[in-house]
């Protein structure tokens, strides 16, 4: 096949970083699913492309990819594995895309690799077809995430806990590096890889630092700011990642990994769907504190270039530095929540003045939700009803509907002092409370027809729906409707590994 105008900057800048390998081949490559607007900006010929399912399944590379497994290392569940690595992900290279942006070209599910720890390399239809509709809605709903180009079905079938049909998925990220890429060589004691990576790093996501005075701390710092900023958007949408583990914390500030992910029905703090998070570590409101857990893993990497690992002092001082970034997390975190929650309550003009203030209206308010197990998006959502006097699908909602009404009449004499008109209101509110998310079970329904009998119909239509999250189209109502609680209750997400 042509050329993709593949460039390979990690590759030729950070030998030692990874091991080059061949993606497997497979015996009847099929596109399952083709992302013609990413595609667009990628600035690829997606009707070319669709003619290219053995590209897509890893049979035909173009002449300038150059497959890479990359190195890395990580905590999982607070236990570290000092060498993971792809072990079923190659990176092909490069694309700068139409606005200038490099951007990474990735399988995953493309077969073993030195890194593949005994595993398959291989990757199932189910999960693929996840991480392409999860991926999609998050940006959608404006939150950074890596996005899948293609899966393509690979014609034999993958043992999991029964034969499942095969798939390799395409994914395109502002690159792959990760806490656990510092971990590896941090592990090793290789300042020299660390010094390189570092460089490589800030050359790519946060040119600014180059040549300041103390690039390492900076880099802390600002990959510091993108997670409090993406953590943020998670807790506002009720999304869970369901495996934070610092080898899937991308650098970029980027979602990576749509293995175990959900998002919230009911409101509940310590929601979590993952199968494999037995003791709740990465529950839907633990996330704040996990990534901070995990950015105080990346600053340890990065403590051997702040300082001469002979100079006790200057070691002490670059630990201080270090220290107040991860101390300054939480209220980075708390003040991009309060942002996103004022502007989902429809508060205009906000002072410092009204800060605890507010904080209490929202605490309440998420109490409320949590006491009365009430639906999370369809709460927010029905607020900006309430907004133009319509309380009567709100108030619906709750079974206490007098301590809701109460609640209402804190926030509207709050709203009052914003000046804002009520029809100005609800359409910001509109813009920021989504009313279609990818409820669970509209998930497993599109991913059983397409896994159990070969139907990609059910998928297409949800991630239609998917790419639209205001919309109060009619057509949509089915996709806005939460789960019956009795499914809701027993619901659970597996790695697909």
């Amino acid at each position: 096949m042509r050329p993709f105008g593949f460039e390979h900057s990690y590759a030729r800048e950070l030998s030692g970083a990874y091991i080059a390998c061949r993606p497997n081949q497979v015996p009847a490559p099929r596109l399952l699913f083709l992302n013609e607007p990413l595609a667009a900006e990628l600035g690829l010929d997606a009707a070319a492309l669709r003619a290219e399912a053995a590209f897509f399944a890893g049979n035909e590379l173009p002449g300038d990819a150059e497959p890479i497994a990359q190195a890395y290392a990580g905590h999982q569940f607070g236990g570290f594995s000092p060498q993971l690595g792809d072990g079923r992900a190659l990176l092909l290279g490069e694309i700068v895309d139409r606005r200038g942006r490099r951007r990474d070209l990735a399988f995953k599910g493309s077969g073993r690799t030195p890194f593949s720890r005994g595993g398959d390399g291989k990757a199932v239809v189910g999960p693929m077809l996840r991480e392409a509709l999860i991926g999609e809605a998050m940006q959608a709903l404006g939150i950074p995430t890596t996005r899948a180009l293609a899966v393509a079905a690979t014609g034999e079938p993958v043992r999991r806990e029964g034969p499942q049909p095969g798939a390799v998925l395409t994914r395109v990220a502002a690159s792959h590096l990760r806490v656990g890429t510092f971990q590896f060589f941090a592990a090793r004691g290789d300042r020299a890889m660390l010094q390189r990576l570092l460089d490589y790093t800030i050359a790519r996501h946060d040119p600014e630092l180059a040549g300041t005075a103390d690039p390492a701390l900076g880099l802390l710092r600002a990959v510091a700011a993108r997670q409090a900023e993406l953590v943020a958007s998670w807790v506002l949408v009720g999304f869970i990642h369901g495996v934070m583990n610092t080898d899937n914390m991308a650098l970029s500030g980027e979602t990576i990994d749509y293995g175990p992910c959900a998002f919230i029905e009911s409101y509940d703090p310590q929601a979590v769907f993952s199968s494999i998070d037995h003791g709740g570590r990465y529950a839907y409101g633990a996330q704040p504190s996990m990534a901070r857990w995990n950015l105080a893993r990346f600053a340890e990497t990065l403590l051997p270039l702040m300082a001469d690992d002979e100079d006790e002092a200057a070691i002490a001082a670059a630990v201080t530095r270090a220290l107040a970034v991860i101390d300054e997390f939480p209220d980075r975190c708390d003040a991009a929540l309060l942002r996103g929650r004022r502007a989902k309550l429809g508060l205009g003009g906000s002072t410092s003045a009204d800060d605890a203030a507010d904080h209490e209206l929202i605490d309440a308010w998420l109490a409320l939700l949590e006491a009365q197990a009430v639906d999370y998006t369809l709460a927010w959502r029905g607020l900006a009803d309430a907004a133009e006097g319509r309380d009567e699908a709100l108030l619906a909602l709750f079974a206490d509907a007098p301590a809701a009404a109460r609640w209402l009449a804190r926030w509207r004499e709050r709203c009052e002092r914003d000046g804002l008109a009520a029809s100005e209101r609800a359409r910001r509110m509109r813009l920021v409370n989504p009313r279609i998310i990818p409820r669970n079970h509209r998930v497993e329904e599109a991913l059983a027809a397409a896994t159990d009998h070969g139907d990609i119909a059910p998928f297409e239509r949800l991630l239609a729906a998917l790419r639209r999250p205001w919309d109060d189209a009619v057509e949509l109502e089915a996709y806005a409707e939460p789960a019956p609680r009795e499914i809701t209750a027993g619901y659970r997400t597996y790695c697909g590994t």
